[in-house]
């Protein structure tokens, strides 16, 4: 297993790939409301939602096996043990949305008959065969998962901001950007 540079931060490739996704997340719930309320740019805005949707399963998968080959940061202290499994817990249920909700999209796509363009003449190949009943099941089931990927992503904001803001234990200096100095005794397991 790779070690990150600092036992106290997540892996350079992590906190990159994490923030690229924090920004592309937003992105896409803005384009989501826009794309509900605006039928002037809507074929605009699904071009730009289906490529964004791509690069976040790709973002993703290297997310997934960064977090798998490298070491990660312990917990603070102040987390208390049924923290650290609401927090394992919640992050798995990203994870799986990250992968779930594109591929439920694609799949989606497919079953409309859409073709799905991502540059030019570079097409996705469809995943599932076409049929109109199946891609009216997929688009609510994509739908609901966006909604449950927004909570997900506001609880993993409320607990970042109440541990950085209220608690002050420094969780939030594991994922920064930036290298942080490890303080004696973090990065124990």
């Amino acid at each position: 297993m790779l070690t990150p540079n600092n036992p106290a931060q997540f892996a350079p490739l992590a906190r990159i790939v994490h923030w690229v996704m924090a920004a592309l997340l937003l992105a896409m719930l803005f384009i989501g409301v826009s794309m509900v309320s605006s039928l002037g740019s809507y074929h605009m805005l699904l071009s730009i939602h289906r490529r964004l949707g791509i690069l976040i399963l790709v973002l993703a998968a290297i997310r997934l096996a960064t977090r798998m080959f490298t070491r990660l940061p312990a917990f603070p202290p102040t987390m208390s043990q049924p923290e650290r499994f609401v927090a394992k817990a919640s992050e798995l249920l990203m994870y799986t949305l990250f992968f779930a909700l594109p591929l439920v999209g694609w799949g989606m796509l497919s079953a409309g008959h859409y073709p799905i363009v991502m540059f030019g003449a570079v097409h996705l190949p469809p995943i599932l065969p076409a049929r109109p009943g199946l891609y009216a099941k997929l688009r609510e089931t994509h739908t609901i998962l966006a909604y449950l990927l927004f909570l997900t992503f506001l609880a993993h904001l409320g607990a970042v901001l109440f541990h950085t803001l209220i608690l002050r234990d420094r969780l939030l200096n594991r994922m920064v950007p930036w290298s942080v100095r490890a303080i004696e005794g973090e990065g124990r397991h």
